[in-house]
């Protein structure tokens, strides 16, 4: 039989398996208004894939995102068929994405506020740091309401309070790398931290589970109604939650805190 020199010599071509893919962009949205096809156009742009939740929206705002994820495969939209809080939009996503093999999540909010174009950074510092939390720490203009801003210095010296000052962040900005195990071990493990409380103690939770925090400046904007600015925020309401939270966290902290003082000390001989 005549041997085809050609075939016989040449190399098989070497196959190039294609990158894992660990990192996606989570979005939970609940009656976000004209911002959330924005916010997910804009993330897509710097990232993908970029999931959606859509946690029993009723005002329509999720009809463009579905028409973009029709005509973009990297954008994918997630139905809850009834509203139950952002933390649990966001632990339906992550259950999802780590049985599709992903490992980590940056999560932000539908309304606009958080920069997209840092999503690369964010993203590249959890890679290089897989074990750390990526927290943003914002960077707020004058369209940040003062109440809000103030509020939010109280929870944050919380949480200081909660961790030992491990890493003294953000506790309430949502634009942030979790590792998707840690988190959704600490939320099964949890009966709470599904809606407005899930932010601060997520972070207290995942620090006391062994994560790093990892702060990285991130400017945050406010939008007025006029710009389509959305806010479920709601001041009694969510104020009488996050003192709520902060009890529950305050009495599981006094609890573990022999065992977190005997770590700091070993971690500072080393």
């Amino acid at each position: 039989m005549a041997l085809d020199f050609d075939t016989a010599v040449r190399a098989p071509e070497a196959r190039v398996e294609p990158a894992p893919r660990t990192h996606l962009v989570l979005i939970p949205s609940y009656n976000s208004g004209p911002k959330l096809v924005e916010t997910v156009r804009d993330a897509r742009r710097f990232w993908a894939p970029v999931w959606v939740v859509v946690d029993g929206s009723t005002d329509g705002s999720d009809l463009a995102v579905r028409r973009l994820a029709a005509a973009d495969p990297e954008i994918r939209v997630l139905t809850l068929p009834e509203n139950q809080g952002k933390g649990a939009a966001i632990l339906h996503g992550i259950r999802a994405a780590e049985a599709e093999g992903f490992t980590h999540a940056l999560t932000m909010d539908a309304d606009g506020q958080h920069p997209a174009s840092l999503i690369p950074q964010f993203m590249a510092t959890s890679r290089a740091q897989p074990a750390g939390l990526i927290l943003g720490r914002p960077i707020f203009d004058a369209s940040a309401p003062r109440i809000r801003v103030l509020g939010r210095k109280l929870s944050n010296w919380w949480t200081d309070v909660e961790t030992l000052w491990a890493g003294s962040f953000d506790s309430l900005f949502g634009f942030r790398v979790y590792p998707i195990e840690g988190l959704r071990q600490v939320m099964d493990a949890s009966r709470w931290m599904r809606r407005f409380d899930f932010d601060a103690e997520a972070a207290v939770r995942l620090c006391w589970h062994g994560c790093t925090p990892v702060n990285l400046p991130a400017p945050v904007r406010y939008f007025t109604p006029d710009q389509g600015g959305v806010s479920h925020f709601r001041y009694g309401r969510d104020n009488v939650l996050l003192s709520w939270m902060h009890a529950r966290l305050l009495a599981a902290f006094l609890i573990r805190l022999p065992g977190f003082l005997v770590r700091r000390i070993r971690s500072s001989r080393h």
